[in-house]
């Protein structure tokens, strides 16, 4: 991991210092009426150890080598769901990934980073897919690229900002994907302090599955997600892929 990850690692997780007010963690506006947002959990974990998956989402952006080189220090699977956008920018990236497949499985997030949400309008900033027949070709096309890059198909999909109109899930679902839901979300798309990240991370409980952002190396929330890799790690956490795990 990064010396300055290490440091603030020592820093965060040394005498107590992830005491922090409530009113400090920010937590994501919920979706508009009508609109999902589909929770998944692990499931069969142990009573006695602590068990997680780790996803982080790779939307339009850059390569945040501070999470990516933490979770080959230490040996952590993660599950990453890149958008064929991010994947034609980050060349750099995209080999980093696929040079460790036992840490990184690569899943579907999509061709043009689109929600699957259907009519006109903007969630989280982002344009709908309008239509199911665009929110199909959002997922046929983000899986071929997917495929083309590392010659596997992705077998889970998760839509741009998580949040579906009802009738795109049996879609999706009919396409042959799972739908990469999450319990605890780590980082508020990118948006919250490094402190925050790492708390909730360190936090975390049993059979929770954990959505992050490693687009973003320039936000202090992707040192946070570092260093709650490394006090996850440090406290005995075992960490699972998503092909090990069912809905609950």
């Amino acid at each position: 991991m990064c010396e300055l990850c290490t440091n603030l690692s020592r820093r965060f997780f040394c005498g107590g210092a992830l005491t922090l007010p409530l009113s400090r963690i920010a937590h994501r506006q919920a979706p508009a009426a009508g609109l999902l947002n589909p929770q998944l959990r692990l499931t069969d974990t142990s009573i006695t150890t602590r068990t997680v998956a780790i996803t982080l989402d790779a939307c339009p952006g850059h390569f945040d080598h501070r999470i990516a080189d933490t979770l080959v220090q230490y040996n952590i699977p993660a599950t990453i769901f890149v958008t064929e956008v991010w994947m034609r920018y980050n060349p750099e990236g995209l080999a980093f990934l696929k040079a460790r497949p036992d840490i990184f499985t690569l899943e579907n997030h999509g061709a043009k980073h689109l929600p699957p949400v259907l009519g006109e309008g903007k969630l989280f900033g982002l344009a709908n897919a309008g239509t199911l027949e665009a929110i199909r070709a959002e997922v046929q096309n983000g899986a071929a690229a997917i495929s083309a890059a590392t010659g596997r198909a992705p077998s889970w999909y998760r839509g741009a900002a998580a949040i579906y109109s009802p009738s795109a899930i049996p879609l999706i679902e009919s396409m042959g994907f799972r739908i990469g839901g999450y319990s605890l979300s780590a980082d508020e798309g990118a948006s919250l302090p490094m402190r925050v990240v790492a708390m909730r991370m360190a936090n975390a409980r049993n059979g929770d599955v954990i959505i992050g952002h490693i687009n973003q190396p320039k936000r202090e929330s992707g040192a946070g997600i570092a260093v709650g890799l490394v006090a996850l790690h440090n406290s005995g956490t075992r960490f699972v892929r998503l092909t090990e795990i069912t809905r609950v």
